[in-house]
C-alpha cells in the first residue's frame, strides 16, 4: 500500500490491483492519458475510458474496452457510469482546456454542473480551490460510488526522471553550481505550495512559477533574462498527491526552455513525469539542453 502525505492529513492509496483487472481511467486533455491507457494495457489491465466532454484525445477511445464522453462538472455521471462497468479502482489524468469548454456549441449543456458536483463545490470548494482540495473532494464523491482512484503513474513507472545526468549533453559547472543553491530552497517553496519550478542563473532567482503553469514562466523568464545557459528546476509540491496532476514535462517544455535561452532542466527524479521519455531526451540533445535527475527534496 502506497502513502500519499497532505499537508493536513495521511492519504492511504490502495494498492495497484493484479491483472486482469478492469481499471477506470478519467481522461482530460493531452497526451498523458494515452500514455496511461498504453500502460495500462501493457501491464494486462482492461481500460474502461471516461472522456471529459471536448477534451480527451481522439485515439484514445481505441484503447478502451468500454468507453463514454461524460461532462467535465459532472461527478455523479462518472461514478455512475464506473460503477456500472463493475470497476473498482480508476486513475484520473490531463487536463482541462477552458479554451475547448468555452467554444463547444453545447458546453451549457454537457457542463451543466450535476447536484453532487454542486454540493461539493457548495460545501468543501467555495473558499479553497487548491488542486490538491479539489482532487480529495472528487476521490471522496467517487468513493462514495466503490470508485478508487490509484496512483495515476501506475501504470507508467519509467516514464519518471531518474536520477543522474539523463542526455549526453552534461550541465555546466556554473549550471550545477545554480542546482545545488536553489535546490533547498525549493523544499520551503514546495511546502508552502508556492509553484513547481523555479527559474535560475547565477545563483540568481530569476522566476518562481505560479499560476500560470511552467510553460509560461519560461516564457516569462525569456522577458525577464537575456543571457543564454539558466536552469530550470522543477518538483512536486510537499505531500503531493499522486492521484492526479502529477508534474509533468514534454517536448514542448523542451522547445519552450531552448527558445527562451535555457541550458539546463533540474528534475525531482521519482516525482516528475517525462511525457514520450526517450523523445524528449533527445530532442534535449538535439537542443544542446541538459536533463538532470535529482533526489526528491521532501
Amino acid at each position: 500500500m502506497s502513502l500519499a502525505i497532505s499537508p493536513s492529513s495521511l492519504t492511504i492509496l490502495p494498492d495497484p490491483p493484479a491483472p486482469p483487472t478492469g481499471i477506470g481511467l478519467i481522461a482530460g486533455a493531452g497526451l498523458l492519458p494515452v500514455k496511461i491507457a498504453q500502460g495500462l494495457r501493457a501491464q494486462g489491465h482492461r481500460v474502461h475510458g471516461l472522456g471529459l466532454s471536448s477534451q480527451y484525445d481522439p485515439q484514445l477511445p481505441r484503447l478502451c474496452e468500454t468507453f463514454a464522453e461524460v461532462g467535465v462538472l459532472r461527478l455523479g455521471s462518472w461514478g455512475r457510469i464506473l460503477r456500472d462497468w463493475g470497476v473498482r479502482h480508476a486513475i484520473m489524468v490531463g487536463r482541462v482546456d477552458k479554451a475547448k469548454l468555452m467554444h463547444d456549441p453545447w458546453r451549457l449543456v454537457r457542463n451543466l454542473p450535476d447536484i453532487r458536483t454542486a454540493r461539493l463545490w457548495f460545501q468543501k470548494l467555495r473558499h479553497d480551490k487548491r488542486s490538491h482540495m479539489v482532487l480529495r473532494g472528487v476521490a471522496e464523491e467517487l468513493h462514495r460510488f466503490g470508485v478508487s482512484l490509484l496512483d495515476s503513474t501506475m501504470p507508467i513507472p519509467d516514464e519518471l526522471a531518474h536520477i543522474g545526468v539523463l542526455t549526453r549533453t552534461q550541465p555546466t559547472a556554473e549550471q550545477r553550481a545554480d542546482i545545488d543553491f536553489v535546490w533547498p530552497m525549493m523544499s520551503e517553496l514546495l511546502r508552502f505550495d508556492i509553484g513547481q519550478s523555479v527559474a535560475i542563473r547565477e545563483r540568481d532567482v530569476i522566476a518562481v512559477e505560479a499560476v500560470e503553469g511552467t510553460d509560461r514562466m519560461i516564457e516569462r523568464v525569456a522577458r525577464l533574462c537575456r543571457a543564454r545557459g539558466w536552469t530550470l528546476c522543477k518538483g512536486a509540491r510537499a505531500g503531493h498527491d499522486r492521484r492526479s496532476d502529477v508534474p509533468t514535462i514534454g517536448a514542448t517544455t523542451i522547445e519552450k526552455m531552448a527558445a527562451a535561452g535555457a541550458g539546463c532542466l533540474a528534475l525531482a527524479a521519482g516525482d516528475v513525469i517525462m511525457l514520450e521519455k526517450e523523445r524528449v531526451i533527445d530532442l534535449a540533445d538535439e537542443l544542446g539542453i541538459s536533463i538532470v535527475g535529482v533526489p526528491s527534496i521532501i
